[in-house]
């Protein structure tokens, strides 16, 4: 069996990974061993954190809504409710933004959607 010498590609192995691990604290960043652990905690935790981003923003949106709607007598689930039935196509986001910034077309949206 012949040898075979790894000089090139664990350095280069080892020096992605320093890499990434640039920003961390202590020996995080300057030790292989611990610097490799810390680097694929932080990117299992990156990967988590991208989902339960989107998942607070929904939730954001929502509590946003159902303050807005309860102020014009309504509740959140009615308030969709009625406007799925209305025909009316707006996403969480945008009647989130609609409701914190343009007042007035919240209660026309509201109005429409009691008559």
């Amino acid at each position: 069996m012949t040898r075979v010498k790894r000089g090139n590609v664990a350095r280069k192995r080892r020096k992605q990974v320093l890499n990434l691990a640039s920003g961390f604290r202590g020996s995080s960043s300057k030790l292989f061993r611990t610097a490799q652990q810390r680097t694929m905690k932080a990117l299992s935790y990156s990967y988590r954190d991208r989902q339960q981003k989107k998942r607070e923003f929904c939730g954001l949106w929502i509590t946003r809504l159902n303050a807005a709607a309860r102020s014009h007598g309504v509740n959140y689930s009615e308030f969709r409710h009625e406007l799925k039935k209305a025909g009316i196509q707006i996403n969480r986001k945008v009647l989130s933004q609609v409701a914190l910034r343009d007042q007035q077309a919240f209660e026309q949206l509201v109005s429409l959607i009691k008559n």
